[in-house]
């Protein structure tokens, strides 16, 4: 049964049971929380953190599959891999996400949302290259979202989509540039998506991923 929303909530833009709603509502009200306290996501957006963060991670959630092991490679406030974790829960899958993040301060806000929500996450408090243990699990979707550049988001997936995961990459208006970029020293497999929240943005799904040698980067 789907529940009535009201506000910046009619901006997720799909319908989702009253649980999840609530979920979603604790996330909201935890995160303004916090937010006075520390500096989790930029100030700018949190009167329209319902699509700038909830609606646009959520849409994620349609591009692979929900019951697999993603990687969220630099969680941050949990965007996208915390919304990826809640729409599992409400889309029946028995998937899980590893959170990634060494700032303490954001790890706290993590477990306190999965503590809350109930949501099929874990975290790991350090950074995606110290993270070895990930590299032992069957993984199958990696994504990071305003965390670091295309092309140094293509070598931290590598080792995942060489073992058959997918790479999933919101990404903003400077997407030409980037892709331009990373293709310098990377052969990609991609796909693009236009974003559903934002004009001029697009969610990059990459499952080829392999560098270029030296000489065919200096002769393209």
């Amino acid at each position: 049964m789907t529940a009535p929303r009201c506000g910046g909530e009619q901006a997720l833009g799909v319908d989702v049971s009253s649980q999840t709603l609530e979920r979603l509502r604790l996330y909201d009200a935890t995160l303004r929380r916090w937010q006075a306290v520390h500096n989790l996501v930029s100030a700018t957006t949190l009167p329209d953190l319902w699509r700038r963060h909830f609606a646009d991670c959520w849409q994620l959630s349609d591009l692979a599959p929900l019951s697999r092991r993603w990687i969220d490679m630099g969680a941050g406030a949990g965007f996208p891999g915390l919304v990826i974790a809640l729409a599992m829960m409400e889309k029946g899958a028995d998937g899980v996400v590893e959170l990634v993040e060494p700032n303490q301060r954001k790890v706290a806000f993590l477990r306190e949302i999965i503590r809350l929500t109930g949501a099929p996450a874990r975290v790991h408090a350090v950074a995606i290259e110290d993270a070895a243990v990930l590299h032992g699990m069957e993984v199958g979707v990696v994504t990071a979202r305003a965390f670091t550049n295309l092309e140094k988001l293509c070598g931290l997936a590598q080792p995942f989509v060489d073992k058959g995961a997918v790479a999933l990459f919101p990404k903003g208006q400077d997407i030409d540039v980037e892709l331009t970029a990373a293709t310098r020293c990377w052969n990609i497999g991609y796909q693009s998506f236009p974003s559903r929240t934002a004009a001029n943005s697009v969610i990059v799904r990459i499952d080829k991923l392999n560098r270029k040698s030296s000489s065919s980067e200096d002769h393209p």
